[in-house]
């Protein structure tokens, strides 16, 4: 800040908090992120990229949280780092474009872009879009970005960055996934 905000103001500021690293739990995380803000009476948009699934965290918003809304933009298949799909990338640019929409929309208190780092870097969407995207947001709206791979520019521009690393997982014991852990 290189004016002195008042109190007030700063109070009524907008974060944007980013989740990141190789451990399991961003997208976890970010719905209880969202959890915590409906609970305070907040409208909360969720925008999932390069996921198609109906995960247990979907399943239950949309059983018990009417103040989150939810757009998922992906398939249910991993996206080839390398190599996206056509398909791949043309819903990561839906995904962003109805995130741009939503947050100028002014009808939340709260976006949540989830896997919109691993988007980026998969070059689904550009680096630059997204910096901008968080510039320039509403000032009272709370922004949150998740997924491995968050670059130096994001985390520099961001009020918290939060990185979850990998101690151990059960995946190298060969304990497949299952429902209510992974999905």
């Amino acid at each position: 800040m290189g004016v002195m905000e008042s109190t007030a103001s700063i109070a009524k500021r907008g974060l944007v908090m980013v989740i990141t690293g190789n451990g399991k739990g961003k997208t976890t995380s970010a719905f209880g992120q969202a959890l915590r803000a409906t609970g305070q009476g907040y409208q909360v948009c969720l925008i999932q990229f390069m996921k198609g699934r109906k995960y247990g965290e979907v399943l239950a918003a949309e059983k018990y949280l009417p103040d989150l809304k939810i757009y998922q933009f992906g398939l249910d298949s991993f996206v080839m780092r390398n190599n996206p799909a056509p398909v791949d990338v043309e819903l990561a640019r839906q995904g962003f474009e109805k995130a741009k929409e939503i947050i100028a929309s002014g009808q939340y208190n709260m976006v949540i872009l989830d896997e919109i780092n691993v988007a980026v870097d998969f070059n689904l969407i550009p680096e630059e879009e997204v910096l901008s995207l968080a510039k320039n947001k509403p000032v009272e709206l709370d922004l949150v970005l998740t997924g491995r791979y968050a670059s130096d520019k994001l985390r520099e521009i961001a009020d918290l960055v939060s990185e979850v690393t990998e101690i151990k997982h059960h995946y190298n014991a060969g304990i497949k996934d299952r429902a209510g852990i992974e999905y």
